[in-house]
């Protein structure tokens, strides 16, 4: 293989990481502005970050075309094609992320007539924080190639996890307190559940950057604190 051929294909590996980062960058601000427009019961701004949703589609599926096209071209074996297929991988899980985002920013415009406690949005808007901070981080270690920095973020989401739990106990109270309030809360739940899943694609994203650099995927269960699914009324509604 001559120094040109060997020249070009390593521009191709660094374009495919250009896209992450600028599908990385899109997903952070998407997060961030979902939430915001809940918090401040902006319809407005809530459409605004659905429709934007769509420029990390374009991003995804035009990346999808460049690694097939590099496959069929280059026939990349060993540690290259372990590089490339990561990046398609991390690819998806942004993909993901940008949906979970958008789905936010829905319920956001359908609560946005609803008046709230403030006190109900701290949970959501720390879980907000949490996330966004695990997507950075495991960005950063997909960028460095860093596994050890990536298995930071895998064992760190089942922070996240115990914030939803606390957040679906403290919806479910608010329904059980005062019936009125089950609309509102459930469209907050959704939220809720909405960033625990943002959590759980970055944990993905830490997973593959261990696989892209290790040759082997992380040892051991991923930690897990999400106790909702066997979590049941302790009253009935009144």
């Amino acid at each position: 293989m001559s120094e040109h051929i060997v020249k070009s294909y390593e521009q191709e590996l660094s374009t495919l990481d250009s896209k992450i980062s600028q599908m990385g960058g899109l997903a952070e601000q998407l997060v961030g502005e979902a939430f915001d427009s809940l918090a401040s019961h902006n319809p407005t701004r809530a459409q605004a970050t659905v429709a934007s949703d769509a420029t990390i589609d374009l991003l995804h599926r035009e990346l999808e075309e460049q690694v097939i096209m590099m496959i069929a071209r280059r026939q990349p074996l060993a540690n290259d094609l372990r590089q490339v297929i990561s990046v398609l991988k991390v690819a998806g899980e942004l993909e993901r992320v940008g949906d979970l985002a958008k789905n936010v920013a829905k319920r956001a415009q359908t609560v946005s007539g609803e008046t709230h406690p403030k006190g109900l949005l701290t949970g959501l808007q720390h879980m907000t924080e949490l996330a966004s901070r695990q997507l950075k981080d495991v960005l950063d270690a997909f960028a460095a190639r860093d596994a050890e920095r990536a298995m930071v973020v895998w064992r760190k989401d089942e922070n996240l996890d115990a914030v939803y739990n606390s957040v679906f106990r403290e919806l479910l109270t608010y329904m059980m307190e005062d019936p009125r309030n089950i609309g509102l809360c459930s469209h907050l739940l959704f939220v809720a559940k909405n960033l625990e899943r943002i959590g759980d694609h970055t944990t993905n994203i830490a997973e593959t950057v261990n696989y892209m650099t290790r040759g082997t995927m992380p040892e051991g269960e991923r930690p897990k604190s999400d106790i909702t699914s066997s979590t049941l009324v302790s009253g009935p509604l009144r």
